[in-house]
């Protein structure tokens, strides 16, 4: 088999402090997924609702939408990795609290919707740091395999995560989920105490609302940035079914925690088996046109698994969703951080990140409505059909992102998805 099937592991090897950001971050984001399945699971015991499960999502989506925004400014003009040591010990004191809730005899609903909403708006001032630092720390060349060593690295904790939490709130408790996210939060601060200090660009702007204003503009000034950003939000808003993995595992599939655990972990195998068969995402030309693809086969993958009644089949739907997904995921940061000058890639970063982690919180909210409506499968398949018929249109209406290609001199050879002749 080719070797370039693989995923490229050259920013690994070529960059200590690559390394070291990855390092810390995968064992942190082992633990975060373990909260991920906790917080819905102990929202739909104490409220018995799937939509007060969605309304998790929709509250921590402010709170997020904000961290993103005063922390994309801070990256820009301050030292990344201090903001990240910083935003390392508030995110432990979040789920420690979520810990401690879970102790108690009467444990609170409000105090999950609280925590967890701080909990997303440390999360959101840590993202765009740790984003923008990525360009500094590797070439621009392997900029494509690092994000693709990212998504790997996300996924692997996609799929695991979930697996593990479902066992370990089956078998252990709540408490024990949100305590073990807590403690993953001190190896990723001993990690960044480990590297070199990441110092703002010589021209960053200064934190306020010009600093916003300039990325805001910049945006509107490129077409392929916009359609990184809107795909993204149609793919998630319409086609995230998480908030119904609950009602779905232990109703439709008639199964217990660990199944809801298997469904959030599902999307997580599938987008890992595609990263770690990324070796091909460099030599691809048209990266917005192989962006649309991917989200099409996310929209597609939701709206099967809305229609089966089967575990087995369910699980391998979502499996094939989440492998568009990390396909897609790596096009659009390559977009992203290619297009982006250095001294805008906190400010850009901040807006994909308030996409990215902010869009699947209002598709929980949107997924919630039109579940208490019209039943839980009905808003799986309805979701990924318009997450499909989104991604088309959307390449339709922004030539600028479909035809996007990467400057000269940072690309490998060339494979062409374009379906011209």
């Amino acid at each position: 088999m080719d070797r370039r099937l693989f995923v490229d592991i050259t920013p690994l090897r070529g960059s200590k402090q690559f390394r070291l950001l990855f390092s810390g971050q995968i064992i942190s984001l082992l633990g975060r997924q373990l909260t991920i399945v906790a917080a819905p699971i102990q929202i739909f015991d104490l409220t018995g609702s799937t939509l007060a499960v969605g309304l998790l999502g929709l509250v921590q989506f402010p709170a997020l939408f904000i961290g993103s925004i005063v922390g994309g400014t801070l990256s820009d003009a301050r030292d990344r990795r201090s903001i990240l040591l910083v935003t390392q010990v508030f995110l432990a004191a979040t789920t420690a609290g979520l810990a401690l809730n879970a102790m108690v005899d009467a444990p609170s609903a409000l105090a999950v919707y609280a925590l967890t909403a701080a909990n997303a708006l440390f999360a959101g001032i840590d993202s765009p740091a740790r984003s923008s630092s990525v360009p500094r720390l590797v070439a621009g060349g392997l900029l494509p395999a690092a994000y693709a060593l990212q998504v790997l690295m996300f996924q692997t904790a996609g799929a695991a995560g979930p697996a593990v939490a479902g066992i370990v709130i089956s078998q252990v408790s709540l408490a024990a989920a949100f305590w073990i996210d807590t403690a993953t939060f001190g190896v990723a601060f001993v990690t960044l105490l480990l590297m070199d200090p990441l110092p703002p660009p010589e021209d960053g702007a200064r934190p306020g609302i010009r600093s916003i204003v300039e990325g805001v503009r910049f945006v509107r000034s490129r077409q392929e940035l916009q359609g990184v950003f809107v795909i993204d939000i149609n793919a998630m808003v319409f086609g995230m079914p998480r908030a119904l993995f609950p009602e779905i595992g232990l109703s439709v599939l008639g199964g217990n925690a660990a199944t809801v655990g298997f469904l959030y972990a599902a999307p997580g195998v599938g987008a890992m088996l595609a990263a770690f068969l990324s070796g091909w995402v460099g030599r691809i030309r048209y990266a917005g046109r192989a962006t649309t693809i991917a989200v099409v086969i996310w929209g597609l993958g939701v709206m099967a698994f809305g229609f089966t009644t089967s575990v087995w089949l369910a699980l391998g739907f979502l499996a094939l969703a989440g492998a568009g997904d990390a396909i897609s995921a790596v096009f659009r940061q390559t977009i992203l951080q290619l297009t982006t000058p250095d001294r805008l890639r906190g400010r850009l970063s901040a807006v994909q990140i308030a996409v990215v982690a902010g869009g699947p919180r209002i598709g929980d909210a949107e997924a919630g409505v039109v579940a208490a409506g019209f039943g839980p499968r009905v808003a799986a398949w309805s979701g990924g059909l318009a997450s499909a018929v989104g991604a088309l249109v959307i390449a339709r209406l922004l030539p600028g992102f479909r035809d996007w290609v990467p400057p000269d001199g940072v690309r490998g050879p060339e494979v062409d998805v374009s379906g011209d002749p």
